[in-house]
């Protein structure tokens, strides 16, 4: 039986700060730290050694970024440390500076999906695993700039809603049924992705989360 994941939460409102302590702890992890201000995430990082942070951006005493920076910070020192981050808007600097260090492992939703348990769940357990959680309107909004540059312009325009999907942390099933193909499509259109990319054979769950990374990152 695996070991529980450890997980420290960021969050000075406390009732949403004790909702996501319960909502975890009932879903089987082991909520190590719950803290409220910038330097107490940080001190719990440090003394908890936790396997992922769920981090609110905009903490004390700033109240400007100062969750995003403990968190960046973090994964400056432990390369590839999992982080979730929740924002109450869609902030583009925050979401590409969570991503600029191509580690994967990172996630960022708005708060308004912690109210869907399965959803804030799932997006917890993608990033403690190596995987991306992006919520669909961050994607958006960072796909709005305009046209893909580099690798990414050759993908075809079903290859970039697949892509979308997979930055959404969506199985290839779930990918499927939105799109209304089969999961062997959706298997074909990633392979396809990958081979465009450059990204060579290897774990599967790796080259997702770099075919992502390529593309968001960009």
């Amino acid at each position: 039986m695996r070991d529980p994941i450890r997980v420290v939460v960021a969050e000075d409102l406390f009732l949403l700060r004790d909702g996501l302590v319960r909502t975890l702890t009932e879903h089987g992890f082991t909520v190590v730290a719950a803290v409220g201000t910038g330097p107490s995430l940080r001190k719990a990082i440090v003394d908890e050694q936790p396997d992922i942070a769920v981090v609110d951006v905009r903490l004390p005493p700033s109240f400007t970024d100062e969750g995003l920076q403990v968190a960046i910070e973090a994964r400056r020192q432990r390369p590839g440390f999992p982080v979730l981050v929740l924002s109450q808007y869609v902030e583009q600097l925050y979401a590409r500076e969570l991503l600029a260090d191509g580690n994967g492992s990172v996630g960022y939703l708005l708060k308004d999906r912690v109210f869907n348990t399965d959803q804030f769940v799932e997006a917890v357990r993608s990033v403690a695993g190596g995987g991306t959680a992006m919520d669909p309107q961050v994607v958006a909004k960072l796909l709005s700039r305009g046209d893909a540059r580099g690798r990414t312009a050759d993908l075809t325009p079903r290859e970039r809603d697949v892509l979308e999907l997979m930055a959404a942390g969506r199985s290839n099933a779930a990918i499927g049924q939105q799109l209304r193909l089969s999961v062997s499509a959706v298997t074909k259109h990633i392979a396809s992705i990958f081979g465009k990319l450059d990204l060579p054979a290897s774990d599967d769950d790796n080259r997702r989360v770099l075919a992502v990374l390529a593309y968001l990152n960009r």
